[in-house]
């Protein structure tokens, strides 16, 4: 029932009731529990004319438990308190300047910023745990980072340095990006109720998060989707993890501003000049999208022919780059796959929050797998 709620929001007790296949004194029952919880709360509602007694609207608590959502980019980190039910309470952006990119340094960070968005919350409102998207390879029993190139950690005891500043007794989990990303679009988000789903996550790197037989592929250490490092081209552009012609260096934000001519760093910035450019007919910066396309159609293809999706999503920068030259990236990929139907090609519902969203589910897992459990020890 939780589950329910959280992905759906408010839901009539006869609607409950459907869905799932209970009595409706049974759900009644469960209300009363999670109410009693601080979970749940209920209201009749009001102003609705209809014939009969109106059913019970079931939602989120106002002050219910609360996630802290950490996503670390190559630009910028993000913290948000986040309700259940994916309401973002309140949120910081902090820039992630080479000087601030240490470990140490983020998990400083991410640690000072929580008492004020603890603030955002409602006075009271017990904390589910810390969740925390990072741009790498994760461990996902311990949160150590394997490497994540494009922040330049490598062997980073993360969960390990998070753990001994946190406060203490929050629950906290570490996981990938992309990982996170189309987690969060699969559980409520545009990916809800599809099975298999690739989500081509596309920042100054890019990684893959997948979803097979409606669940999570992480494979044995939860390195799995790390498309952005196969190597297509050994005599290729060098790339960020020390090989050459990686994936990354054809449809990452790198290459759009190579192509182009600018020799700048790939920032935000930088990425939507040339975007910008492009739509205004720029020559060079059309031809860098234009080439960038290409190399996108013949990545999705190889997903598409390894895992066989209904739906692949373009997330990061690479959603603007499907709506300037979708057409390049659908001509391409229809002729390299070898599926008979189409793959559909759609943007995260969530958009640029979707690996934030993603972190937040990660700190709610444990509360939504047993209520009960979970927000017993949370209220003691």
């Amino acid at each position: 029932m939780l589950g329910h709620i959280h992905r759906d929001g408010a839901l009539t007790r006869a609607e409950l009731t459907q869905r799932l296949g209970v009595s409706r004194s049974t759900v009644g029952a469960l209300v009363a529990d999670l109410t009693q919880l601080g979970l749940v709360q209920e209201v009749v509602p009001s102003g609705v004319e209809r014939v009969g007694r109106p059913s019970h609207v079931v939602g989120p608590h106002h002050a219910g438990p609360i996630a802290y959502a950490v996503d670390i980019d190559v630009a910028h980190m993000t913290v948000a308190a986040v309700g259940l039910g994916g309401t973002v309470l309140g949120r910081e952006a902090m820039p992630c300047e080479p000087e601030h990119t240490a470990p140490e340094t983020v998990v400083r960070l991410l640690v000072d910023a929580l008492p004020r968005l603890r603030k955002a919350a409602s006075p009271g409102a017990p904390v589910a745990g810390i969740g925390v998207s990072v741009p790498g390879t994760v461990e996902r029993h311990t949160g150590h980072i394997g490497v994540a190139p494009n922040i330049g950690w490598h062997d980073v005891a993360f969960g390990a340095r998070l753990a001994e500043l946190a406060p203490p007794g929050l629950a906290l989990a570490v996981g990938n990006d992309a990982d996170l990303a189309v987690l969060a679009e699969h559980h409520r988000g545009g990916a809800r109720d599809i099975d298999d789903v690739v989500l081509l996550l596309g920042r100054v790197g890019v990684g893959a998060g997948i979803i097979a037989g409606g669940r999570p592929l992480r494979g044995h250490d939860g390195y799995a989707g790390e498309i952005g490092h196969n190597v297509v081209n050994a005599n290729g552009p060098p790339c960020h993890c020390g090989n050459h012609g990686c994936v990354e260096t054809y449809i990452g934000e790198g290459a759009l501003m190579r192509i182009a001519g600018r020799d700048q760093p790939p920032t935000d910035e930088a990425t939507a000049a040339v975007f910008a450019d492009a739509r205004n007919g720029d020559p060079a910066a059309l031809t860098a999208v234009r080439c960038v396309a290409e190399s996108l159609g013949r990545a999705v293809a190889s997903l598409v022919n390894t895992l066989n999706p209904k739906c692949v999503m373009l997330g990061g920068y690479l959603s603007e780059l499907l709506d300037i030259a979708g057409e390049e990236v659908e001509r391409t990929l229809r002729e390299l796959t070898l599926e008979s139907h189409p793959v559909e090609l759609i943007r995260p519902s969530f958009g640029p929050d979707s690996a934030l969203l993603g972190a937040a589910e990660l700190a709610f897992a444990d509360l939504l797998a047993d209520p009960l459990t979970a927000a017993g020890s949370l209220l003691n």
